[in-house]
């Protein structure tokens, strides 16, 4: 078995070199901080490939550097494959001037090769693996230019050390410290890389002269994000979704009932009321959720989100936050436990902790189809806009949770942020549909397993109790929301149907939609509208957005820091959700 290292910089495409050559489909966003640990795969069977944590050099002492320290220095490693920018090669080969210090066989691989040319940066390969004594392969990851060389000179070679370039390569370096070696890369390269575009002719510089404006920048992020829900809910999101429950609720639901007109009434109401009730009530949300996904993911991927957490750097530091936290918080858009594993890149145990703490703020995807339905009832018509308010205010109380943080528990001085901004590129149309699939795949996954298990389970609860089948006002599930309904009483909406469906929310958040799909026996949308209120149903969105993180997440606490920590996030967070939602349903009701 032969073990390739994959190393470089923060955003060299890695991830993306990595997925290419074992045909995984690791998360690969243009922007730092998205590898956080190793990643292992394989070319062939004999060949492993390891993905290591991106890295600026290896004298940072960062956990990332840590890491990928450890690993090289081991003695499985057989050959040291180094990925630098091609349209950044002054910065990237301090990082490889560094790599010979590991005496293992380096294969310098010359990625964005086309972002390159399109800057006028013209490379003589040829000449630089002379001057480096090393072997270079030039490639575009991301558009598969060059992979197909790569694997061919991985799979050729049976012993790395019949290439080892390492002492010619340790030469070119040797007896320098980084003020020389910045020079001697600086004198290489003016002899191997020719014609670099003036920077005034640069695109993305004039992109971000607009962007990262000191007036606009803030502006400019919320109308971009304030289009995205545009985009998601009213304009293609929203008309698919109402589709797909048109074709659940009356297509699937009549066809169905023809086969189970002969069977026990029983049967019927769990398999139209407990499994379709329950999982459909779910799946008609996936045209959201996708789209979403794909708005989210042209941020990302066109260099964009990687501004946003520069821009909220100066805002961040003001509210008591390191700016690199911001990117876990990013994450945590998507799923809170991604964004709680990505804290370990933060340099202190009470940064990581903090982080940690607050992520599950940012209102995570499975949350949505709770915003969807409950918006497109109550609020018809403004739905983007009262959902774009939710993501929002979940942002403010994920701040002043930091600020009182970080003035008792967690007081700490702030560490230094520093973050690459890549070039601007137009996102990948294939890429586009992988990373949406993929995050979409997880949900149909999601909902073909733990949801229709906790549907089943609430459809026998909701309809048996010791005596056998009942009305569901006297099921067990009747008794067990009876007994917590108090809790919610002084937020508005203190019934034992709503009480039991934030309950089961705790294993994950969509089932609070399937849970009350079940609970209303098929009425849900006329249930809601007489229960509800203006100010109750806000004060339901506000607590779903803020109250205790599903058991996934609760188990990454407990996995990342400790039990007692993991204890202190469920309570904390239920009581926070408490106290805004009390605070919504009561302020709300003084203006209506």
């Amino acid at each position: 078995m032969k073990t390739i290292a994959l190393i470089g910089n923060p955003n060299v495409g890695k991830t993306t070199l990595f997925n290419a050559l074992t045909g995984s489909n690791q998360y690969v966003g243009n922007w730092a901080g998205v590898t956080v640990d190793k990643k292992d795969g394989y070319l062939t069977k004999d060949i492993k490939i390891v993905d290591l944590p991106g890295i600026y050099a290896m004298d940072t002492f960062s956990n990332e550097e840590k890491v990928s320290k450890e690993f090289l220095y081991t003695d499985e490693v057989d050959l040291i494959v180094n990925i630098i920018d091609g349209s950044n090669l002054e910065r990237n080969l301090y990082l490889t001037s560094q790599l010979t210090q590991f005496k293992k066989p380096i294969l310098l691989v010359v990625n964005m090769i086309d972002v390159a040319e399109s800057n006028g940066i013209h490379i003589n390969y040829e000449l630089l693996s002379k001057e480096l004594g090393v072997n270079i392969l030039p490639i575009s990851a991301s558009k598969g230019q060059g992979v197909k060389e790569i694997k061919e000179f991985l799979i050729k070679n049976d012993s790395f050390q019949a290439i080892d370039s390492t002492i010619n390569f340790k030469h070119s370096f040797e007896n320098k410290n980084e003020n020389e070696t910045y020079k001697y890369i600086e004198t290489l390269l003016k002899r191997c890389v020719k014609g670099k575009k003036d920077s005034k002719d640069n695109l993305t510089e004039k992109i971000d002269s607009i962007v990262l404006n000191k007036f606009l920048a803030y502006p400019l992020f919320l109308g971009i994000m304030f289009l995205i829900f545009k985009f998601t809910f009213d304009w293609v999101g929203g008309p698919l979704q109402e589709l797909l429950e048109k074709l659940i609720n009356e297509n699937l639901v009549s066809l169905i009932q023809i086969p189970l007109a002969n069977t026990s009434p029983w049967f019927q109401s769990l398999i139209i009321d407990g499994i379709i009730g329950g999982v459909g009530g779910v799946i008609v949300f996936i045209p959201i959720i996708l789209t979403l996904f794909i708005g989210i993911s042209f941020l990302e991927d066109s260099g964009y989100m990687a501004r946003t957490a520069f821009i909220m750097d100066k805002l961040m530091r003001k509210l008591g936050l390191s700016g690199k936290a911001f990117i876990p918080l990013l994450m945590g858009f998507g799923c809170s436990v991604p964004g709680i594993m990505s804290a370990r890149t933060l340099e202190s145990e009470k940064d990581r902790k903090l982080t940690a703490l607050i992520i599950p703020f940012m209102s995570c995807n499975a949350r949505l189809p709770v915003y969807a339905l409950f918006t497109s009832i109550l609020f018809a018509g403004n739905e983007s806009l009262v959902i774009f308010g939710l993501y929002f205010f979940g942002l403010i109380v994920a701040f002043i949770m930091a600020i009182i943080f970080k003035n008792t528990i967690f007081k700490k001085e702030e560490e230094p942020f520093i973050i690459e901004l890549p070039e601007y590129k137009m996102p990948e149309i294939k890429s586009l549909l992988l990373h949406t699939w993929e995050k979409g795949k997880g949900f149909l996954k999601k909902a073909g397993t733990l949801i229709f298990a906790i549907s089943v389970v609430v459809w026998f609860l909701s309809n048996f109790n010791f005596t056998g089948m009942v009305d569901i006002d006297k099921s067990f599930l009747a008794s067990i929301g009876g007994f917590i309904a108090p809790i919610f009483a002084p937020l508005g909406f203190g019934n034992w149907q709503n009480s039991v469906a934030l309950i089961t929310g705790l294993m994950a958040k969509e089932v609070v939609v399937g849970s009350l799909e079940i609970l209303y026996a098929g009425g849900l949308e006329a249930a809601i509208a007489a229960t509800f209120t203006v100010a109750s149903g806000l004060s339901f969105l506000v607590f779903t957005l803020l109250y205790t993180p599903c058991v996934a997440v609760v188990a990454t606490m407990k996995k990342e820091f400790s039990t007692k920590f993991a204890l202190f996030s469920v309570f904390y967070q239920f009581a926070v959700a408490w106290i805004f939602a009390f605070g919504v349903y009561h302020i709300v009701n003084l203006f209506i």
